[in-house]
Order: C-alpha cells, then sequence, then structure tokens
C-alpha cells in the first residue's frame, strides 16, 4: 500500500500514518486528513478526517470504542467516501494493533510526542447528550420504558424515511422473487413468519413488540386473525392503530401500549416475537419465556425471531449501549434454546437469517444516504451521525458473523 504526498507531507496526518506503520508494524488502511491540512495514509478509497485536537481529548477521557464514538457524533472525526467500507478498515486496523499487545517501552517517547502534537493536552470535551442515561433497576418497567422512548424520540417520521411502507424495524426475507425490494423482502419475511405458525382464518395471534404493527395487520389482512399487538412505545401505539383502522381492520387489530409483563391469558393460538427478546436482561429472560408459554394455548405455536452474540459484549458494545438500546442482552443461540425449554416449549426449528438481516441494513443505510440532507435539516447532524454508524456498524457485524438473527419456532406441550 502506498502513501500519499501533499504540500503538508511533515503535518499531522502523515505523522499518525507513518507512526502507526513504524510502532506497530501496519500500514494505516485509509486516507487520512486532518485538521492542519495534511493528508497521509492510502492513496484509494475512503478518508478518515480529524477536523479538531477534540478528538483525541475524546479517546483520554475513554480510551476504546466509547472515545472514537464520541469524537464522530460530536463531527471531530469524519468519514469521508464509502463510509462503511471506511468503518471496516478503521475496525480491522484497530483489531490489528490490539493483538500485537501494547508498544515497546522504545516506542512510548514517539507516542507521547505524537500526543502532544495532536492536542491531546486541554480541557477535556463534554460527553454528548445524546448518551443514554437510564439508572434504574436492570429490566425494570421504568427502565424498559426510557429505553424505548429514547430510540424513538426521533418520531415515526424518522423511521418513515428509513423503513420500508409497512414500517417493519427487522431482518426482511430475501429471494429471487424479492429482487433488490425492501418492501418485498419485508413482505415475504411476513409471510414466513405466518406460515410457520400455521396461520389460518378466525385464529387468535399475540405480537408481543409489535412496532408499528406490520405483522399484526399482515395476519389480519392476509390470513384472517385476530391479532393483538403489544408495545412499549405510544406512539408505534397510535400510529399502528391509526393504520389498521385506514385499511378497514378495526374489528381484527387491537393495539395495546404495554409492557410484556401484562400480558394475561393463555388462549392465544400463536404468538410471535420479532426482535423484541434482546432488550429482556438474562435475569428477567425466564420469566419472559414463561409469559410466552402461558399467553398460548395448549398445542400453540411460539415464532421467535432473535439476534444472537457471543459471550462477549452480549450488549453489543459502548456504542451500542450508550446510544441506542441500554441493557439489551444478545445471547447465545443455545443459551436461548435452554431458557424456551425450561419454559416447556419443544423446539421444532431453527433458522439463521444473518445473511438476510446484513442486506436488510444495508437497504436502510441506503435509504438514509437518500434523504441525507433531510435528516440533517430535520434531526441534527448528531443524529444522522449516530444512524449512519449504527447501520454501518450492525451490517459489518451480521456480514462477519460477529453478530447473528434466528427464527426458532417452538411449541407448547399439549
Amino acid at each position: 500500500m502506498t502513501t500519499q504526498f501533499s504540500p503538508h507531507a511533515g503535518g499531522i496526518a502523515r505523522r499518525i500514518a507513518t507512526t502507526t506503520e513504524s510502532v506497530f508494524g501496519t500500514p494505516f488502511p485509509v486516507g487520512l486528513r486532518a485538521w492542519d491540512g495534511s493528508t497521509g495514509g492510502a492513496t484509494t478509497g475512503p478518508t478518515v478526517t480529524i477536523r479538531s485536537p477534540r478528538a483525541v481529548r475524546h479517546l483520554l477521557r475513554r480510551p476504546g470504542e466509547l472515545g472514537v464514538v464520541r469524537a464522530y457524533v460530536t463531527g471531530d472525526v469524519d468519514i469521508e467516501g464509502d463510509f462503511k467500507e471506511g468503518l471496516r478498515a478503521c475496525r480491522e486496523l484497530a483489531e490489528r494493533i490490539r493483538a500485537t499487545g501494547p508498544p515497546d517501552l522504545a516506542n512510548w517517547p514517539t507516542l507521547l510526542g505524537l500526543l502532544v502534537r495532536l492536542g491531546g493536552i486541554g480541557p477535556l470535551p463534554r460527553v454528548p447528550v445524546e448518551e443514554l442515561r437510564v439508572g434504574a433497576r436492570a429490566n425494570s418497567r421504568s427502565r424498559a420504558k426510557a429505553v424505548v422512548e429514547h430510540h424513538y424520540d426521533l418520531g415515526n417520521d424518522f423511521y418513515e424515511l428509513i423503513l420500508d411502507e409497512s414500517m417493519s424495524y427487522s431482518s426482511g426475507f430475501w429471494s429471487e422473487e424479492t429482487g433488490d425490494d425492501l418492501a418485498a423482502a419485508q413482505r415475504a419475511k411476513l409471510d414466513l413468519v405466518c406460515d410457520q405458525l400455521g396461520l389460518r382464518p378466525g385464529m387468535r395471534l399475540l405480537d408481543v413488540g409489535c412496532g408499528w404493527g406490520a405483522l399484526v395487520r399482515h395476519a389480519a389482512a392476509h390470513r384472517g386473525v385476530h391479532a393483538t399487538g403489544v408495545t412499549l412505545s405510544a406512539r408505534q401505539a397510535e400510529f399502528a392503530q391509526a393504520k389498521a383502522a385506514a385499511m378497514g381492520l378495526s374489528s381484527l387489530v387491537e393495539i395495546r401500549c404495554a409492557d410484556y409483563r401484562d400480558i394475561s391469558g393463555g388462549d392465544f393460538d400463536a404468538v410471535a416475537c420479532i426482535e423484541m427478546g434482546e432488550h429482556v436482561g438474562e435475569r428477567g429472560y425466564p420469566d419472559f419465556c414463561a409469559r410466552l408459554a402461558g399467553a398460548l394455548r395448549p398445542g400453540g405455536l411460539l415464532l421467535l425471531q432473535q439476534m444472537a452474540r457471543g459471550d462477549r459484549s452480549p450488549g453489543g458494545g459502548a456504542f451500542i449501549e450508550s446510544y441506542i438500546a441500554q441493557g439489551m442482552t444478545m445471547r447465545s443461540l443455545p443459551k436461548t434454546l435452554a431458557h424456551l425449554e425450561k419454559a416447556g416449549f419443544e423446539v421444532r426449528q431453527v433458522q439463521s437469517l444473518r445473511e438476510h438481516y446484513a442486506r436488510t441494513i444495508d437497504a436502510w443505510a441506503h435509504r438514509l444516504d437518500a434523504c441525507w440532507d433531510e435528516v440533517l435539516h430535520r434531526y441534527g447532524g448528531r443524529r444522522g451521525r449516530i444512524w449512519r454508524l449504527y447501520l454501518a456498524g450492525a451490517a459489518l457485524a451480521f456480514e462477519t458473523n460477529r453478530m447473528s438473527v434466528h427464527q426458532v419456532l417452538a411449541g407448547r406441550a399439549a
């Protein structure tokens, strides 16, 4: 890999690139531009721009992922060009540096000198106000509600810009028939859920964590079922009920703004939970599974679609936990299956949608890019950058198998 030369060849960017290669033995994988106008790093591909010494101070205040995220959210660091590929290269660089271990003592004077030159000595920047701070007890009702409100406080209008017309906020199901049509992939996913649950006219369906009601409307309109959706978000509940009424489905669709712990009765023929179980902490998950079982009649079916990670960073990492959804637990698939079996379920089928989710998120990111100027105008640069980072990081996590998502079909014993 070659290195750029510029009129500012002795500038900050050049110094960062050469120090990275000399101390850690790896070339800087992307282009680099600093606030002094200097450039360095790779001559092709995305470029990381460091706009202010505050970026360095963010790292000093919170070394690691969270410091970098804060610098990006505040606009002190940016990626020009293909954002996801730039993020991929930076992550791979961080992993290589971490794998090499601490630098030799002989390199510390070089690193300290670079730190001073980068403006690392100075007042520490403030923590961005966009970070989520929830002090309530883990998995408490008040904390769950606060986390939901934080993630959806941009309003339904924002999500209508990013999602497809059904407002499905979960992995689609892609095939040759769907082509590159996001709406078609989401309809295919909804049909898949309905097929697996064997929904027929007159059956009763419960959707736990129904979001904007895509599944309950689809099941009522196309399978003739009586569908009840539960969500903690008042905005989602209002949208879902109004949409059902506009489609003439009020007699078949009911939306409840409630906690999953308010579920009562055991007479549903089928229960769906599409990417909501990740928001239930490990301590509360046995009770969660028991409530899903308790909502079903004997012999009824559960379709659980849920993201999974290994034991490392089950909450998704510092960025997800601080800016997106605090308290998430993306437990491994074996742990989820064990919880279901302890709750009295018979696991009948497991299907991975990992590649499907990477493609779904790429489609959301494409829609975000298409309306980027509108997002900046209506919601501000920080919110826009949070979502650009959220989508790119999530797509990479699924592409590289650091995260997965599964559909689990299970039955309650008759």
